[in-house]
């Protein structure tokens, strides 16, 4: 079987009828229901959504054989996998978080950076996280836009991701530019 790769995750129970929470990392969230059979993470539990209604920021689903609130409540928080074969191809550009997680990063003279240890999202925009070289005195782990500026390259097929370090922007002295006052607050005489 080839890699697994988490597409939703159940939540608490809704209801007394069996339905639970699940919150979806697809793009489309009603995907889930197309993958066919989703696994938990050893691979040895399979579960069908049967029906699925989109709440506020999450699916409401039912799970097939699961009709009570009680076996709702012992799903909650395992994570649905499904074999990286059947998820759809992506565009130019476009790359599942599974592809990119463990390529080699490297700067745009070859010269090693580390390790893709994991893409995240905090609401501004995907963010790729290098964690240094095993063993190296090179510092702690990146955190860089994933952007083509600075991510200009990705070879998935070679194993790397290619990093164009941003410049630093140099900042004046405290001393030299001491910071004003806060508009709007004063202190009396």
């Amino acid at each position: 079987m080839s890699a697994l790769v988490c597409v939703a995750r159940i939540g608490a129970a809704h209801g007394v009828r069996g339905a639970v929470k699940l919150w979806t990392f697809t793009e489309d969230p009603f995907a889930v229901r197309r993958y066919g059979p989703l696994l938990a993470k050893d691979g040895k539990r399979q579960f069908e959504v049967a029906t699925a209604r989109e709440a506020k920021d999450h699916l409401v689903a039912t799970f097939k054989g699961v009709t009570t609130r009680d076996e709702a409540e012992r799903l909650n928080g395992i994570e649905l996998y499904v074999a990286r074969e059947n998820l759809p191809a992506t565009d130019a550009d476009e790359y599942y978080h599974t592809d990119l997680i463990g390529l080699a990063a490297v700067t745009m003279d070859g010269e090693a950076l580390g390790r893709v240890l994991a893409i995240h999202n905090f609401g501004a925009g995907d963010i790729i996280e290098i964690a240094p070289p095993k063993g190296s005195a090179k510092g702690t782990t990146m955190l860089l836009p994933f952007t083509n500026a600075v991510v200009p390259e990705v070879d998935i097929a070679g194993g790397r991701v290619v990093i164009a370090l941003p410049q630093e922007i140099e900042g004046e002295d405290r001393e030299d530019n001491p910071s004003p006052s806060r508009p709007g607050k004063s202190r009396g005489p």
